[in-house]
């Protein structure tokens, strides 16, 4: 999701309530807006303070969404990667439309 280390960004060198929001954007859209499960897959998180994270899926649509890493306090979080999976019915080529 980021890489803050390399460059001192605020994910790494900042104090407070911080976050960062990427959008995610489907390869093909579905019917309704999806269930939307986030994960965080690798973090790299400094251990001299206490380790807090928050992820989220906001503004779920057919399309896409928005994937937000939250952290605050002293937290300093070099890098972060995350995973989702989105769950709906999508649009089968044998579909039959009016």
């Amino acid at each position: 999701m980021f890489s803050a280390f390399e460059d001192d960004a605020p994910m790494w060198s900042g104090n407070g309530p911080r976050h960062i929001r990427k959008q995610i954007i489907f390869d093909k859209p579905f019917f309704t807006a999806p269930v939307v499960q986030v994960s965080i897959s690798m973090w790299d998180i400094d251990g001299g303070s206490n380790q807090r994270a928050d992820l989220q899926a906001e503004n779920v649509t057919a399309s896409g969404f928005t994937l937000v890493f939250r952290t605050w306090g002293d937290t300093r979080v070099a890098r972060i990667r995350a995973d989702w999976l989105a769950i709906g019915p999508v649009p089968h080529a044998d579909d039959f439309t009016l």
